[in-house]
């Protein structure tokens, strides 16, 4: 399989008024955007576009900081400037509404357009979605193999850009290390290795695994999202199993979920026709 071949057919485009948003875009219908996650990029999403598009409008994007977007000056309230970016690139598409499936960093900038621009989304996908701060005993949380190994993978990616480390920081995201190609590690290293892009993203990461009360989400503050929405999560999400995906749902008003089995933090690109059978027919109403 190769990202190219995946998307052959898509376009790629920079897109926006006020923020440049690189665009990986296919399909027509009602618009679907899928954001990444943090130190991502819109091909966490190559295998999936062109499947989803039979079906959708569906724009993968770079969010800002990250890839090729634009470098805007760094707000450490970094959920609110991405906020700002897609309602944007909304407008710029001359889009009122969307679906909106956010994947871990993604999942927190869904849940936030879901409840602060609630006019502009119809569906939301919210996949191991990052960003919550959970009640003392509602979960088991595994930080040692969840955010505090993702911190220091990530640091030493962009810090050390090197394939090594790349690769590293990438199987993080696998249940199993082969799921990681060459290919996706040299494409990773060539954004890593931008002068522009690299010391943007030392900023979201130091901004990211620190302590910032812009960043999360309490579980009252999530209960009032009001979009219908499908928790996608799986038995492998490193840190934070089945169990809080189930609980995510539960906090949400007659939100749906689903388990994806034998996947860790990218099941969009571990099970790529699982996933998009699973949210094709959410976002259907199957």
């Amino acid at each position: 399989m190769s990202i190219w071949l995946d998307l052959l057919g898509a376009e790629v485009r920079y897109r926006g008024k006020q923020y440049r948003t690189r665009c990986i875009e296919a399909g027509s219908g009602d618009t679907l955007i899928l954001v990444h996650g943090v130190g991502g990029h819109a091909e966490a999403y190559s295998r999936n576009v062109m499947r989803l598009a039979r079906d959708f409008h569906v724009v993968a994007i770079d969010l800002q900081w990250h890839g090729l977007s634009g470098k805007p000056p760094f707000d450490r309230n970094m959920v609110a400037t991405y906020g700002k970016a897609l309602i944007d690139l909304l407008d710029d598409m001359g889009v009122q509404r969307a679906h909106v499936e956010g994947e871990s960093l993604g999942g927190r900038v869904a849940m936030h357009l879901g409840l602060s621009y609630p006019d502009r989304v119809n569906k939301l996908v919210l996949n191991t979605a990052a960003g919550v701060a959970w009640k003392e005993g509602t979960v088991k949380i595994d930080n040692a193999s969840g955010t505090d190994l993702l911190r220091e993978r990530s640091l030493a990616a962009i810090k050390n850009p090197t394939k090594e480390t790349i690769r590293k920081r990438l199987e993080w995201l696998m249940a199993s290390p082969d799921r990681v190609t060459d290919e996706l590690v040299d494409l990773r290293y060539a954004l890593y290795t931008l002068p522009e892009t690299n010391a943007s993203l030392t900023n979201v990461f130091e901004n990211s695994f620190g302590d910032n009360p812009h960043e999360t989400y309490s579980e009252e503050e999530v209960g009032h999202i009001k979009a219908p929405t499908l928790v996608l999560w799986t038995d492998k999400n490193p840190g934070r199993g089945l169990d809080v995906g189930q609980r995510l749902a539960s906090l949400i008003p007659g939100a749906q979920f689903y388990g994806m089995m034998d996947a860790a933090h990218w099941p969009q690109w571990e099970h790529p026709e699982e996933h998009d059978e699973v949210v094709a027919a959410f976002l259907k109403g199957k």
